[in-house]
């Protein structure tokens, strides 16, 4: 099984940090990273990364999921169009999955216009030109899946990792206690207050 991850300049190095190391160690996927032009990007925290390949070449035959980190550069004119390649997955039944700004990405492709989705807020995805997926928002913090589509907040990489793998077919109570692990220090501190 392969994943493309969709980084940009700008990315948020936790968004998918957690996904990557899992699908790689623990499940023993293939990760590839692709890039707008295929060029070396610096994420948010100054992490160089040398991308697999250019975004132009993915090719949904070739990946059973394409995921998009969020990042700085989704709010801006700067941002790709990720339309065509979003548009290409879906109708191959392949997993789409964006996280934080990357969810603009989405909302500007249309695929959010009808299915249930979540996002930064409802706000960021008014704001984008021809989005219409207003009455399928969902406010909650956790990741949301709708059939093999997944959004999350920025704030959610973990149940965003974990519903990306069930999208995948590849969920499983063992799994999920794994990634559990992962947000308890939330828990604890919501209890604590």
């Amino acid at each position: 099984m392969r994943l493309a991850i969709v980084l940009t300049e700008g990315f948020a190095d936790w968004e998918c940090a957690l996904l990557m190391a899992t699908a790689r160690t623990e499940l023993g996927l293939d990760v590839l990273i692709a890039t707008p032009g295929g060029t070396v990007v610096t994420s948010m925290g100054g992490l160089h990364i040398t991308p697999h390949l250019p975004t132009k070449t993915l090719a949904p035959t070739e990946f059973d999921a394409l995921v998009l980190c969020g990042g700085s550069i989704w709010k801006t004119t700067a941002a790709p169009n990720v339309t065509a390649m979003v548009h290409a997955f879906h109708a191959k039944g392949r997993v789409v999955a964006g996280i934080c700004g990357a969810t603009l990405g989405l909302a500007a492709s249309g695929i959010l216009d009808e299915a249930d989705h979540t996002g930064n807020s409802a706000e960021s995805l008014s704001a984008v030109a021809g989005y219409r997926g207003h009455r399928h928002y969902r406010d909650q913090p956790q990741a949301l899946r709708s059939g093999r589509l997944v959004t999350a907040a920025g704030t959610a990489p973990v149940s965003f990792t974990a519903e990306i793998f069930h999208a995948l077919g590849l969920g499983s109570a063992a799994l999920d206690d794994y990634l559990s692990l992962y947000g308890k220090e939330h828990a604890v501190v919501q209890a604590a207050r």
